[in-house]
């Protein structure tokens, strides 16, 4: 899949007869399971091929369940055709982003991006994942160790970060970081 394109969500069962299926959210973002409008159908994450144009007809939320929606596509009207969905993802264009506030992020923007000391200014390693939790974690690896850690993502411990710079500044509070991760190695 090229970088063209962004997940947000995947097929992972039916809901009734009519074709419906349920879709586990990776969004921030319920308007992109709630409006009508162009979408874009994978088969897998690793599929050479290219994304298909799909229409979203309709969808809604599952009470009591944050991440998980039903949809209706267009074409799929049978629990059969709905469970031949069922593992595809869906995706929209990476052009079509959200309006985010100053202090908002897109996972795909962070995952990549050089973590430093913001006293020390030495590189502690890269983010490989964000995890959703209370305060999202930024997962980091410091590939020289090969050993990863968690970041908790809230401003008193990461004051800066500049996607131009592929750069995040962060201030942890002693024995967050292990202290081989601050020795030059």
């Amino acid at each position: 899949m090229t970088d063209d394109w962004l997940v947000i969500g995947k097929i992972v069962s039916t809901q009734g007869l009519k074709g419906e299926m349920r879709v586990q959210s990776y969004s921030d973002f319920p308007e992109r399971f709630l409006q009508p409008g162009k979408r874009w159908l994978q088969t897998s994450e690793t599929s050479i091929l290219p994304p298909q144009p799909v229409d979203l007809v309709s969808g809604r939320v599952i009470p009591g369940k944050i991440s998980l929606f039903v949809v209706r596509l267009a074409g799929i009207d049978t629990c059969d055709r709905a469970e031949a969905m069922r593992g595809h993802l869906l995706l929209v264009e990476k052009t079509d982003r959200p309006k985010l506030d100053a202090d908002e992020y897109l996972v795909t923007d962070l995952i990549g991006c050089d973590v430093f000391d913001r006293l020390t200014g030495k590189l502690l390693g890269k983010v490989i994942d964000v995890i959703a939790s209370g305060n999202d974690l930024l997962e980091v690896e410091n590939q020289t160790l090969n050993q990863t850690t968690l970041i908790p993502f809230v401003n008193e411990i990461v004051p800066f970060v500049d996607l131009a710079q592929n750069r995040i500044e962060v201030t942890p509070p002693k024995g967050l970081i292990s202290e081989e991760w601050m020795l030059d190695h």
